[in-house]
């Protein structure tokens, strides 16, 4: 019989608990243990789980090959460096890292030590979003909304770096191109940080992107709407299916082309489910991850960008 993959998860608050519940369910993956600064909620998780409860990385097995770290953004860094060091293959929730500097050197320790790397950029793992992606191969303009009630979950970063991260990295994947130029604005609502975010993305390629995301909405919505050279494409995240509308066939006796309005079904599936076995697919065959420390980082850089836009307009 195949050896499983020994996994652990560090934090395991609102998603970590779900990390921490998906690979116990996996068949070929070992969950060694959880750990969370909060030692009651981490025995609860464990007990739910089947695993043991540490509250010290030290206790943790030599011998584990993979962990996912669940941690606030500010502790990326300082949790990911005691496992890359010593070359555990690690999944970070996104986004990377707080500044482009910190990210750099959680892909520099990847590196040095034969570590893959994969960063939780969840959206990519949508069934909706992949099939966008498929349809979608010319986007001439993008626009996006994301927009959530308020939690006190994630305070500790702006919305950019809450919500908007996830649209900027799945715009960065369709758009085969350098970004030009950012134009950005926001404001705060109910933190001491930008609550709400619009920020119009131009790329070198003249494809253009216009992101919105607030987390102080009375209903969550979440779309996204890409306008290609032949076809309009919607998608709404949730429910995971495309709207899709383009021009009927011209001829001779067609004065004016029909309207051709269809709906594309896509089989829906849990993204944090696809993106944790595919994780454990990465470190079981040591192949590239589809969201990659490298694509990691350059969503924190486009993200920063956008955060210094949007700070000059609100010191003007």
């Amino acid at each position: 019989m195949q050896n499983k993959i020994k996994v652990a998860v560090v934090g395991v608050g609102h998603l970590g608990k779900y990390h921490a519940r998906i690979y116990s369910e996996m068949p070929n993956v070992d969950l060694v243990a959880v750990m969370d600064i909060d030692p009651v909620r981490c025995k609860i998780v464990a007990g739910e789980c089947g695993t043991q409860a540490l509250s010290q990385v030290e206790s943790l097995p030599s011998e584990i090959d993979a962990v996912s770290i669940v941690v606030p953004t500010r502790d990326h860094l300082s949790v990911a460096r005691m496992f890359l060091e010593q070359g555990v293959h690690t999944l970070i929730e996104k986004p990377l890292a707080p500044t482009i500097e910190e990210a750099q050197k959680i892909i520099t320790l990847a590196n040095s030590n034969s570590a893959i790397l994969q960063v939780g950029h969840l959206e990519r793992f949508n069934p909706g979003v992949i099939k966008l992606k498929q349809l979608a191969k010319t986007p001439r303009f993008i626009e996006v909304h994301r927009l959530g009630q308020f939690s006190n979950r994630s305070i500790d970063i702006d919305v950019v770096s809450d919500l908007m991260i996830h649209d900027i990295d799945i715009i960065l994947s369709m758009v085969d191109s350098d970004i030009r130029s950012i134009h950005a604005n926001g404001c705060r609502v109910l933190t001491d940080r930008v609550d709400i975010a619009n920020a119009r993305i131009e790329f070198d390629n003249k494809v253009v992107a216009n992101v919105t995301a607030s987390r102080v909405s009375k209903n969550a919505f979440r779309r996204i709407r890409v306008f290609a050279h032949d076809r309009y494409l919607g998608l709404d995240f949730q429910s995971q299916q495309i709207e899709e509308i383009y021009l009927g066939e011209s001829g001779p006796d067609v004065k004016f082309p029909k309207l051709i309005q269809n709906s594309i079904k896509v089989i829906p599936e849990l993204p944090l489910n696809a993106e944790l076995e595919d994780f454990i697919d990465c470190v079981k065959c040591g192949r590239n991850p589809m969201v990659s420390g490298q694509e990691g980082l350059m969503a924190v850089k486009a993200a920063a960008q956008i955060q210094q836009r949007i700070t000059r307009s609100m010191e003007g």
